[in-house]
């Protein structure tokens, strides 16, 4: 005789269980990420340079082109400049907050690549194994063994001889999403070791076993069982990937395969050294964009090391 459905309580009752045990989770992480002061450091860093990023005219206004500056060229610091005028004239605190935009959302772009491709090749590298394993793992070791930034570097320039300056994609033009795209098939190979290494491990667990008995296919496996005890190193790595996309970014767009119609600053940087601001002495011109870079680099860092430490405790050893 088959065993009755649970009724309507009961299932209420379980739906309320797993949401207090997911509040409890989130207390407990949220204790042990404030006793990080690295973490609460960085995190703060990344709110503010998050709030100008989504919104940079509710602070400087509309973004300021030749026809629009208000100033002098190479005006220095002053209360009318806070940061001070490039050649055009225009004020760099208006470029340095809509430079954060771009910069910001081309490293959230090329993260989210970059951890699609390295998690889907390292959690099927690790479940299948064998052929499929070492395959795959040549190619990992490929990618691994150039430097990211050499590939982006010769890649980035052909793409764009390729499909030309002047393209679009969904109304973005083509030098942005090229350097998406770079950054995130060129970046992702750590990422699949990292995730490799953890589904290695998950796959001989018992509750895979069981799985398997009952079964259930690849595919349901690694969607349901191994990808659920994979998401923390995920989210740790994905923190830490958005501070090597940003300064990647900055550094392609510096040597001039950025957009020179959208500010990132990398791109400023780039202006910089064109019109001669190093020779000049116009710091100014230089400080403020590489002084972002910098800080939200660093920021990443510090959470992703917390984060790090906090979700995954076991390999707390690796650094």
């Amino acid at each position: 005789m088959s065993a009755a459905p649970p009724t309507a309580p009961v299932v209420s009752s379980l739906r309320a269980e797993r949401w207090r045990l997911r509040a409890s989770n989130a207390r407990n992480f949220a204790r042990l990420f404030t006793r990080r002061s690295d973490g609460v450091v960085g995190a703060i860093i990344l709110l503010v340079f998050t709030v100008v990023a989504i919104a940079p005219q509710l602070f400087v206004g509309p973004l300021q082109t030749a026809t629009t500056a208000t100033g002098l060229h190479f005006e220095p610091p002053s209360d009318a400049h806070v940061f001070g005028t490039d050649e055009l004239g225009r004020d760099l605190l208006n470029l340095t907050f809509h430079g954060a935009r771009i910069s910001m959302a081309i490293g959230l772009l090329a993260t989210f690549i970059t951890i699609l491709v390295g998690a889907m090749i390292g959690i099927v590298a690790g479940f299948v194994g064998g052929l499929v394993d070492n395959a795959l793992m040549r190619v990992t070791d490929f990618f691994l063994v150039l430097p990211t930034f050499v590939l982006a570097l010769i890649l980035a320039p052909v793409v764009l001889d390729t499909i030309g300056f002047d393209a679009q994609l969904f109304g973005i033009r083509a030098t942005l999403v090229v350097i998406v795209v770079v950054i995130g098939v060129t970046s992702w190979a750590t990422t699949a070791r990292i995730i490799r290494s953890q589904t290695l491990s998950i796959r001989e667990r018992m509750f895979v076993d069981r799985a398997r008995a009952i079964g259930s296919g690849p595919g349901h496996i690694m969607r349901r069982h191994i990808f659920p005890n994979v998401v923390n190193l995920i989210v740790a790595q994905a923190v830490l990937t958005f501070a090597t996309a940003v300064f990647t970014e900055t550094t392609l767009s510096y040597i001039g395969l950025g957009d020179p119609f959208a500010p990132s600053w990398g791109q400023i940087l780039n202006e910089a050294q064109g019109s001669g601001a190093p020779g000049l002495g116009a710091w100014w011109y230089i400080a403020p964009p590489a002084i972002c870079v910098v800080l939200v680099v660093v920021a990443f860092t510090l959470v992703g090391n917390a984060l790090d430490d906090i979700l995954n405790p076991r390999g707390r050893g690796r650094r």
